[in-house]
């Protein structure tokens, strides 16, 4: 997951220093706020005379068309348009060194993208209000996350809005593909080890798993006496990696993932017909408790000597209620 660091959420620093301070610490993006305000363009002529940093620019505008020129002479790396304040008539042109994203607040509906999926590279998901430093981030938005993955699997995703190293971690987990970082950041008495935290650690926790889980509704479940071939389809309809059976009662019954299905496939290489339920699925899974926070979490899966991928989530009276997954923060951290 890219960092973006927010330059004009700093309250002390000079952008010279900021920006080289940055710079020493191996950021990944410099993002900017326009807030219909051309000068801006002033600062990140400024910054290419001392960085080569790729510039993460937020255009916030009713006549997005003023700044196409600039956007091109200054050759900016990522660009993103404001939903709702983009005309509906907005024709984009084609930029030769600019990705695009379409940025929408917090009660917009991820749905609106249908509309420039053609247009634009990634979407850029604002948790707090658009411009504003110190946000506090809205638990509702990693639903969204997951909502826009499965709509728009081949578009990025981008996140502005409260980010530390807490929710750092859980958008990770969803396969975030950059945050911007501004006051927990910028603000840090030490950029170097809040970078740090934001790409590898937790080093508070407040959230609690059911806030970002994946709810049951949407995880792959099927019933506990299913057969063979229906757990392998419902590996494969999910396109997840496992499977996670129920009884009727709601309890978990066990989990099955790729992993279990190739044990059970390379136990019967004489005779796949042999397979039974018993050789795919684990009945005796980790699950991990929906009200845990993420360092209860973290210790449970780091208390295991085996890598956990899946996660089933459970309530107090052992009934199932979802699933966790970190298949893209294993990738995040290779």
């Amino acid at each position: 997951m890219k960092i973006s660091a927010s330059l004009y959420s700093s309250k002390e620093r000079s952008l010279e220093n900021l920006v080289k301070e940055l710079d020493e610490c191996h950021i990944d993006y410099f993002h900017i706020d326009c807030n219909d305000d051309p000068s801006v363009f002033e600062d990140i002529a400024k910054i290419r005379a001392y960085s080569s940093t790729p510039i993460d620019l937020h255009i916030i505008s009713d006549q997005p068309n003023r700044y196409f020129d600039l956007i091109e002479e200054h050759k900016i790396e990522l660009v993103t348009f404001q939903f709702e304040n983009l005309p509906r008539d907005t024709q984009l042109p084609t930029f030769t060194s600019s990705s695009l994203g379409l940025a929408i607040v917090s009660d917009t509906s991820v749905d609106v993208f249908e509309s420039y999926k053609d247009q634009f590279d990634f979407i850029l998901i604002m948790t707090t209000t658009p411009g504003k430093s110190g946000g506090v981030f809205r638990k509702d938005n990693f639903r969204r996350i997951r909502k826009f993955r499965n709509q728009f699997p081949g578009k990025g995703i981008h996140v502005d809005g409260g980010v530390n190293d807490e929710t750092g971690f859980i958008l990770r987990m969803l396969g975030v593909s950059s945050v911007v970082s501004g006051s927990y950041l910028v603000n840090h008495e030490s950029i170097g080890a809040a970078l740090m935290h934001l790409r590898s650690s937790v080093i508070h926790s407040d959230y609690h798993v059911r806030d970002f889980m994946m709810d049951i509704e949407n995880a792959p479940v099927i019933a506990a006496n299913s057969n063979v071939k229906q757990i392998f389809q419902s590996i494969e309809s999910s396109n997840m990696g496992f499977t996670l059976l129920i009884n009727p009662d709601n309890s978990l019954f066990g989990i099955s993932s790729n992993a279990d299905m190739r044990r059970g496939l390379l136990k019967h290489l004489d005779d796949f017909n042999a397979i039974s339920t018993n050789d795919i699925v684990n009945n005796n899974p980790v699950a991990v408790n929906e009200s845990a926070t993420i360092s209860e979490m973290l210790q449970l899966v780091q208390s295991k000597r085996f890598l956990i991928s899946y996660l089933p989530v459970i309530n107090d009276k052992k009934e199932l209620t979802g699933a966790l997954s970190f298949i893209n923060l294993i990738r995040s951290e290779s």
